[in-house]
């Protein structure tokens, strides 16, 4: 099993989204304690309503992982999740080709349908078409990489004998998708390289336009299901840790650390997982422990 440090999340309007520490500490922190990646969430322009009835802020994924490309080397860096229509492909392709090449080749890109349909509208997306443009993206991407001239015509651009360098350090750089419908396992066993499954109760995976998982029966089952279609491609698989005492390192040890390996034991190969935020210290000090006690 590894482990991915989620940079806490910062709900609401009022508060600092870095109140947790600077990225780029934090980051050399999980470097050296032995974490195995770093996340970020994305919503480049969420709804007003949204963010004050406990939306999260977020940063630019792409920004804030090259920067911790610069200062770490060893931890993969996540991006958890950016939203693939809210980007041409190609922007998307470059902006995971740079990051990639800055890092050495360390880039996991974790992507998603998106459900905020006010944030498309401000994007100038229309979000019925998500699931178009999400599958179009999928076929443009691996194009972009492999770093010879190619043609595309898409829904809304048409692309001819284009040429994009440099190429990414990785071939091809690692996709997750996020999400528990059928047709994302479909995608997943087809043209990624893992997923992410979103496990919570009903009204959560209702407003993120998601089905619903309701156990890690469900999710274990789901994993048999999308690794029988990969064949013989090996699939990661993604989940958030979400036990309540996981914030506060020693309380509970040997209690997470079963359910840890029932998970492993499911075919989980990755947790993610996000520290009690609010303060440098408690961050650091979140990051050092839990390696201490998991990351081992």
């Amino acid at each position: 099993m590894r482990f991915i440090y989620q940079y806490p999340d910062v709900h609401g309007v009022q508060r600092d989204m870095l109140e947790s520490g600077s990225i780029a500490e934090l980051a050399r922190a999980a470097d050296v304690a032995g974490w195995d990646g770093f996340a970020f969430t994305e919503h480049p322009v969420p709804g007003a309503r949204w963010l004050e009835h406990g939306g999260h802020q977020t940063l630019d994924p792409f920004v804030a992982l090259g920067l911790i490309a610069a200062v770490t080397t060893r931890i993969r860096l996540l991006t958890y999740l950016t939203v693939v229509a809210d980007r041409n492909p190609f922007l998307l392709a470059k902006a995971a080709a740079t990051v990639d090449k800055l890092s050495d080749g360390r880039l996991t890109l974790g992507v998603g349908t998106g459900y905020l349909k006010s944030e498309f509208f401000a994007l100038g997306v229309d979000f019925e078409e998500r699931n178009e443009l999400f599958d179009e993206a999928l076929e443009v991407l691996p194009l972009h990489w492999r770093g010879a001239p190619f043609s595309y015509r898409g829904r809304h651009f048409d692309a001819r004998e284009v040429l994009a360098l440099p190429r990414p350090v990785q071939d091809p750089i690692p996709i997750w998708i996020g999400g528990n419908a059928q047709r994302t396992l479909r995608r997943v066993a087809e043209r990624a390289q893992g997923w992410m499954p979103l496990l919570g109760p009903p009204e959560l995976s209702a407003t993120v336009r998601t089905a619903h998982l309701a156990s890690l029966d469900d999710v274990a089952e789901r994993i048999r299901a999308v690794r029988q279609m990969a064949g013989d491609r090996p699939i990661d698989v993604s989940m958030p840790y979400l036990g309540p005492s996981i914030v506060s390192p020693g309380d509970d040890t040997e209690r997470h650390r079963d359910a840890i390996g029932q998970l492993e034991a499911m075919g989980v190969t990755w947790l993610t997982v996000s520290g009690p935020g609010g303060s440098p210290g408690a961050s650091l000090e979140f990051i050092d422990a839990f390696a201490s006690l998991h990351c081992a």
